[in-house]
């Protein structure tokens, strides 16, 4: 009999009436069962979070700073068990399981970081007027209110780390609620919360089904929402609460360009390796993963087998052999989807050159070319281990194609020079250009974000602090500068 799993109310330990499993989406075996919290649960959590803002808010630093420390050491020190947590409940193959529980660790321990040396207040004398003579201004931030997180199922460890260490930093009660299919590595961050002796009320994990959150996301005392997830839902949650602090981090289609001057064998190899290693780390599951590719035609005809080779050789199969590159997705209806849109692509005229074939929540890496501008996958996130090859003349072409999606999170360019690399930068329409590499590079430190249907707002440890925050004046009168 498999014990279920408490969520954590207001700092501690709580059951519901009821509870749901969360399986395998390899071999759908049972992870977890996991307690649902009753609508007077989340009312009490609410509450409580409400209540102990202001409390919590005045906290000093370093309290703050020492609970977010010993969360990243308890995260050392259990790594690879919560690797293979993520591993089971996620598909993710345990390599890369161990690769978000080590951002994890970065992620909090930057937090720490931070809530020593955020809000220092920052002086400025008015008497630059002469209506200001003898003032001075003294500005600090201070927390815009309890968070609301919404976390997804593709990093279901280090994206609610994203959502909890910084609002904890700044003083701010969280509410997390994380993804259905992966509640597990959440509840396990609220295992670690709790030996912390952080103030009750100042944060709770909710499995709350996605059916019940809209009185959640629109209780009044819950004015910020952070949102990672599909831009459907996203703008969806914006438009419901207009008058509430939304961060979106949303869909995109990376793009990966490979222009003329990376012509080596040397570069183009170094180019396929990164792009077929990172449209299929996560099953593709990534809203940065690769998912076109757009190629001068200087170096499109050696650069397509050298990526079709390199596909091929990504190891597929079970998530918990360290060997394993790409695992299943996260359910069996997501193949299926990624399944229709590469049919539907090669309908149309797109060529197939590896890949295209389903087994179960499994779908084999896929490549495929001459794909038509007006096909689903040419037009939104495939989430999924599918990447399309287009060829372009010259830098202005490729720049042009990477700007006609919807979307705009980020995009690699492969260049040696530091001119374009700059026109790069002042021309793609995107929250991030990453030269010399796939569009795949995160730093949990750097701003991270998208324009256009990608979302608003950025992540990234001190840049999240801020957008949970806002900046109050005071002027002092009667000062001799």
């Amino acid at each position: 009999m498999t014990a279920t799993h408490a969520f954590w109310l207001a700092g501690r330990q709580a059951t519901g009436d009821t509870g749901f499993d969360v399986t395998s989406p390899w071999d759908g075996r049972l992870v977890g069962r996991v307690s649902l919290p009753t609508d007077a649960q989340v009312e009490e959590a609410v509450a409580a979070a409400y209540a102990v803002r202001d409390e919590f808010a005045a906290t000093p630093a370093h309290v703050r700073a020492a609970a977010l420390d010993h969360v990243s050491r308890r995260l050392v020190e259990r790594t690879e068990e919560i690797a293979q947590l993520i591993s089971a409940e996620n598909g993710k193959p345990v390599k890369w399981a161990r690769g978000e529980v080590g951002r994890a660790v970065s992620v909090f321990r930057f937090a720490a970081e931070e809530a020593r040396r955020f809000n220092g207040g920052e002086a400025q004398r008015l008497d630059t007027d002469l209506g200001g003579q003898g003032r001075l201004a003294f500005t600090r931030r201070f927390p815009k209110g309890v968070v609301l997180g919404i976390a997804p199922f593709n990093f279901p460890l280090n994206l609610c780390a994203h959502k909890v260490a910084p609002a904890l930093a700044v003083g701010t009660p969280i509410i997390l609620k994380p993804a259905p299919a992966t509640p597990l590595s959440a509840l396990l961050i609220g295992e670690l919360l709790a030996e912390t002796e952080l103030p009750a009320g100042s944060w709770s994990v909710l499995p709350v089904p996605n059916e019940r959150m809209p009185s959640l996301v629109q209780d009044e005392r819950l004015p910020v929402i952070s949102f990672t997830g599909s831009d459907k839902v996203g703008y969806a949650i914006m438009d419901s609460v207009p008058r509430k602090h939304c961060t979106l981090e949303l869909g995109g289609n990376g793009a990966a360009v490979v222009l003329a001057d990376y012509a080596s064998d040397a570069d183009l190899d170094w180019a396929a390796t990164r792009i077929a290693t990172f449209s299929n780390y996560q099953g593709g599951q990534s809203c940065i993963s690769v998912q076109r590719v757009i190629a001068d035609a200087e170096v499109y005809e050696r650069l397509v087998p050298r990526i079709v080779a390199a596909v091929e050789a990504q190891v597929t199969g079970d998530p918990s052999d360290g060997a394993t590159d790409v695992g299943p997705l996260v359910s069996e209806d997501a193949a299926r989807r990624v399944e229709a849109w590469v049919e539907e692509a090669v309908g149309a005229g797109a060529r197939l050159l590896t890949g295209g074939k389903r087994d179960g929540a499994s779908y084999a890496p896929t490549v495929l070319t001459e794909v038509p501008a007006d096909v689903t996958i040419s037009c939104e996130e495939v989430f999924g281990p599918v990447l399309t090859v287009q060829r372009v003349e010259g830098e202005a072409g490729a720049f042009a194609a990477v700007n006609e999606s919807k979307y705009g999170l980020q995009a690699g360019v492969f260049t040696h020079d530091l001119q374009t690399a700059f026109r790069a930068h002042r021309a793609l329409e995107v929250g991030g250009v990453v030269i010399g590499d796939v569009p795949s590079y995160r730093a949990d430190q750097m701003p991270y974000g998208g324009v256009k249907q990608s979302g608003v707002g950025r992540e990234g440890v001190k840049f999240a602090m801020d957008d949970y925050t806002y900046e109050r004046v005071m002027v002092l009168t009667g000062i001799q500068l």
